[in-house]
């Protein structure tokens, strides 16, 4: 580990030491059930576990094209059912690591919107509240060692939107909840339709009525937004800028998100194909962030990070990269929850960038969220990428 990423690294736990657990966040609006998936390769009986699974996506995409014109029976292997959505899993990073979590979405039971699906009462004990307003969509994710596959039915959480929000929250509540957070994360825009909608609402009817407070901010992930068209993903950009000039805002995008964006944005990044990462990633960020005029564009990958802010600053962390992830499934909504963590905390771009990577490498180690202990314990001896 190079000292710059060492003392990175150490600096932020000694950040995170410091830091105080009573920091609120309001999240929404999202929640899935997530299958986590294996793909069957070869068996070597059928005793359940007695197999090789497909190991990368291009196995996987192999095995898929050999179909065409056939047809092909490919086995899928359930490791666990979760609790998922975008805005669950960044909330429970968030409860996991000690802030103050209150959040409203699609985690209801199928028969009574109003009662949470007990495959959330882990997620619960986490949150200070939880609000459910409809029942969650379902995902099928499937899990290789170069990434994941998400296969999401997301019907029922079509239900949410601003007018279904006021009807179970009541509007008064709404504006003291916003108020009282330092932290709000809207996620998921692209499979919960309503999310502009939402945006639009926080505009015109909560952000005039909160009260000072020069530490509040926003933190935005659009969640691929591959199958959503140009005209889609504009609009949703130009409501980000709305924000903006309310809060401050964060949006966190992975790679391929940061491509799709910065193309409808129209500016130029990533040309140079032998650019190291360590530059390319905080050159898009940079990019993207002056031309929307956001406070704060965050781009993760496996190998790391890099970020760029309206102080002009701009830098990356390589991320303690593990070939054989335990799950990798929200990996990304840690990455958003322990960045948005650092950020409430007050550290430096830098920080916030090795708290994230972190957060989301002791998931994908641990397959569970991280304390703040657990994660001082991992920065103070960060693994080299693999």
């Amino acid at each position: 580990m190079s000292n710059s990423r060492r003392d990175l690294a150490n600096q932020a736990a000694d950040a995170i030491e410091r830091s105080s657990p009573h920091i609120k966040a309001l999240v929404g609006f999202d929640g899935f059930i997530d299958s986590i998936i294996h793909i069957v390769d070869q068996r070597r009986s059928m005793s359940p576990d007695d197999y090789d699974r497909i190991a990368t996506i291009p196995e996987f995409a192999a095995r898929c094209a050999a179909a065409s014109g056939k047809s092909a029976n490919l086995e899928m292997v359930v490791q666990d059912v979760r609790f998922g959505g975008n805005g669950p899993l960044l909330s429970g990073a968030l409860g996991s690591l000690g802030m103050s979590v209150t959040y409203i979405g699609a985690v209801g039971e199928m028969d009574d919107w109003g009662k949470l699906d007990p495959i959330y009462a882990p997620f619960a004990q986490r949150c200070e509240r939880v609000i459910p307003i409809c029942p969650p969509g379902l995902t099928d994710a499937m899990e290789f060692d170069d990434g994941k596959i998400m296969l999401g039915k997301p019907a029922h959480v079509q239900e949410v939107s601003w007018e279904r929000i006021k009807s179970v929250v009541g509007l008064d509540a709404l504006v003291e909840m916003f108020d009282q957070a330092t932290l709000i994360s809207v996620v998921n825009w692209t499979l919960v339709g309503g999310v502009g909608g939402i945006w639009e609402g926080m505009c015109q009817e909560i952000f005039p009525k909160l009260s000072p407070n020069s530490a509040r901010r926003i933190f935005i992930d659009l969640s691929d937004p591959a199958k959503r068209n140009d005209g889609d993903v504009g609009r949703a950009l130009g409501q980000i800028q709305e924000l903006q000039q309310h809060l401050p805002v964060t949006l966190g995008l992975n790679l391929a998100e940061s491509k799709r964006i910065a193309s409808v944005l129209g500016v130029q990044v990533y040309q140079d194909v032998d650019q190291p990462l360590a530059k390319s990633v905080p050159d898009a960020a940079s990019c993207i962030r002056e031309a929307m005029g956001i406070s704060c564009v965050v781009i993760h990958q496996h190998s790391g990070a890099g970020a760029a802010d309206e102080h002009g600053e701009s830098c990356w962390f390589a991320g303690p990269y593990t070939k054989q992830p335990r799950i990798s499934t929200g990996a990304g909504d840690h990455f958003g929850g322990g960045f948005s963590f650092a950020q409430c905390g007050g550290l430096g771009l830098g920080a916030c960038l090795a708290v994230a990577c972190g957060v989301a490498g002791v998931y994908v180690r641990d397959a569970e969220s991280p304390s703040k202990d657990r994660l001082v314990e991992f920065l103070r001896d960060l693994p080299d990428p693999e």
